[in-house]
């Protein structure tokens, strides 16, 4: 239960917290090895195929590179690895150095993130996320999974259906919310999203709730508008959320997109303040290496990861894992 009389959070809203999150269910690296196979095979198992009787050349690093472009490893990614690579392919004599050399590569970008790459709880205050993207991404799935995942965690937990702009986005949000067993707001008359959210932090208040789930617009048809209207839910959540809660304001981000996903990260990022990334749909992806280049053009780590279309097929992301998973022979 929310403990109102709970320590106050030290944290700005979207700063992570050093608490643990809610445990996920047992599994989580066999999906993810599995979710990440694809990926694996379109970077790995290229670059082995590629080297397999031949020596490291200048022609076969530029067809390193563009396997990685193509893997959406971002271009600046792709193209600073493999400008180290050139500087050191004298040293590197066999595939096995080479994959040891990507997988240090690799490894140097995501792990600055680690503790960031912790979806966080804090047990005593209101958790608050914000849930952002496109249409398409997989918002309203991911709430209704990271809602599952809270209920059986013993949370009580309040979604709020901002996405006003789209007649089915209510009813799925609903459903999931009736299936996961959480407190449901929805828009009723009104077709304001900040409105929405002004209701769904008060019932939260009044019902004493331990995690508020927040859904929003993410039409493109007017990108200024959009974003004005991201801004006023964001000040209506900071007016809304009680003395000590927290915030954390999620980009979801659909894999299989790659790098066209990635061009709103930025704007969502200057709007809201993110503080991390969900990655939805990686195990149809062959595009894994966009979250390279999300933890390095953009900063940001990834927190979560989609593996499926169960309940239960949402997963922590963890960086060393992925790498591990990635180069899995």
């Amino acid at each position: 239960m929310f403990n109102w009389f709970g320590k106050k959070s030290a944290e700005r809203p979207g700063v992570v917290a050093p608490e643990a999150p809610v445990a996920e269910s047992a599994g989580a690296l066999s999906g993810l090895r599995a979710a990440v196979a694809t990926t694996g095979k379109s970077i790995v198992g290229k670059i082995v195929g590629l080297l397999k009787d031949s020596t490291l050349t200048d022609d076969l690093i530029d067809e390193i590179e563009e396997i990685l472009i193509r893997a959406d490893v971002g271009l600046d990614t792709a193209t600073a690895i493999t400008n180290r690579l050139r500087q050191r392919k004298h040293e590197l004599g066999n595939p096995e150095d080479l994959m040891n050399f990507l997988k240090q590569e690799f490894t140097q970008i995501l792990t600055p993130y680690e503790r960031a790459n912790q979806l966080v709880y804090q047990p005593g205050v209101m958790n608050v996320y914000l849930v952002v993207g496109v249409n398409g991404a997989g918002k309203t799935t991911f709430i209704g999974k990271l809602a599952n995942r809270f209920i059986k965690a013993g949370k009580k937990v309040v979604i709020g259906a901002g996405d006003t702009f789209r007649a089915a986005a209510e009813e799925q949000l609903e459903v999931w919310a009736q299936r996961a067993g959480a407190s449901f707001v929805g828009a009723g008359n009104t077709k304001d999203p900040a409105a929405v959210i002004f209701d769904a932090l008060k019932q939260a208040r009044d019902i004493q709730a331990d995690v508020v789930l927040l859904d929003t617009a993410g039409r493109l048809q007017n990108k200024l508008n959009l974003m004005e209207e991201l801004r006023k839910v964001r000040k209506v959540i900071d007016q809304g959320m009680p003395e000590g809660a927290r915030l954390e304001a999620l980009l979801v981000l659909d894999a299989t997109t790659g790098q066209n996903a990635l061009k709103q990260a930025r704007v969502f990022q200057e709007t809201v303040e993110l503080s991390g990334v969900v990655l939805t749909k990686l195990d149809g992806s062959a595009k894994g290496g966009v979250i390279l280049t999300i933890a390095q053009e953009y900063k940001l780590p990834v927190k979560m990861v989609g593996v499926g279309e169960g309940l239960e097929d949402l997963k922590d992301f963890n960086a060393r894992e992925f790498i591990d998973a990635l180069f899995e022979k």
